[in-house]
């Protein structure tokens, strides 16, 4: 057997983690190598995006439902878990934009957040970590103090010198950055919807796109095959019932098609410590022969 690796995603809210790189996360748990999410707030400010679960009792509840939508998600990925302990920042919105929250996630010291992730990293000793890139993914503030925070406890938590009682220095091996939005992978699901006399959801969204605008696709490093686990995906986006809508654009387009056309999950790899050659098919590439030498 394969010696056992360690992968550590870290995200903003609950449910990102089965919206970005769920399906590779299954399938490593599969493989059985361990997996952690690091979920960095509490996802408390999140608007209730299904209409089945917008409801007073819900909306008083919020805190505690997203705790238990999170654990179930966990458990149908079979992934570890740990919440890092920071509130929800909230989506501004307005011209000109609100002020943040005050003791929101966005507004915490970069170097204090490092540190408690830091501490984490070293319990967990991971080989890879992914999370989003400099744009967060969308520009949710917390997103982007998420890869802020995640690029610099890549950095520090192999440093001797950087929180020395945080725990045993532990340098990880690769970052990576999630990209599940590509142009090349809506066109290509579009014209297989059409193809089978389907609507696609894609239409609107492509006539919209702007010819000049940078797509992901042109970023992409990695390619993961995990299409077999898309229906795990897809159930632990279930799991988190007050932001999912099963009835929602998430589920319009069949298993199936998604499978025979785009049965991947892509990544950018961000940085590496061990030798590895691109474009990559295994976010593990490169590190088996280091972990073993």
């Amino acid at each position: 057997m394969a010696e056992k690796l360690r992968l550590m995603a870290v995200h903003a809210h609950p449910d990102d983690e089965s919206s970005k790189g769920a399906a590779t996360m299954a399938k490593y748990v599969a493989e059985r190598h361990e997996v952690m999410v690091v979920t960095l707030t509490g996802g408390e400010r999140g608007s209730i995006l299904n209409p089945a679960m917008d409801r007073p009792e819900v909306l008083e509840n919020m805190t505690e439902l997203r705790r238990a939508e999170m654990a179930e998600a966990a458990r149908i990925l079979g992934v570890q878990h740990r919440w890092l302990g920071y509130i929800d920042s909230g989506l501004p919105e307005g011209d000109p934009l609100p002020p943040l929250p005050d003791g929101c996630f966005a507004l915490v010291p970069l170097e204090e957040a490092t540190e408690k992730l830091v501490e984490v990293v070293r319990e967990f000793r991971p080989h890879v970590i992914v999370t989003y890139d400099e744009n967060g993914g969308y520009p949710h503030p917390d997103h982007i103090k998420c890869h802020e925070v995640s690029v610099a406890a890549f950095e520090a938590a192999g440093d001797p010198d950087r929180f020395p009682s945080s725990g045993e220095p532990w340098a990880p091996l690769k970052l990576y950055y999630s990209h599940g939005f590509s142009r090349k992978r809506m066109q290509a699901i579009h014209e297989a919807m059409l193809a089978r006399g389907l609507e696609s959801p894609y239409t609107e969204w492509l006539a919209k796109w702007d010819p000049d605008k940078p797509d992901n696709a042109d970023r992409i490093t990695s390619r993961v095959e995990c299409g077999e686990f898309f229906p795990i995906r897809d159930d632990a986006l279930r799991a988190h019932a007050t932001q999912i809508d099963p009835n929602s654009r998430w589920f319009f387009v069949p298993l199936e098609i998604q499978q025979e056309t785009w049965p991947f999950e892509e990544y950018e790899l961000a940085r590496s410590l061990v030798d590895t050659t691109l474009p990559e098919d295994d976010l593990f590439a490169g590190i088996n022969e280091k972990v073993t030498a």
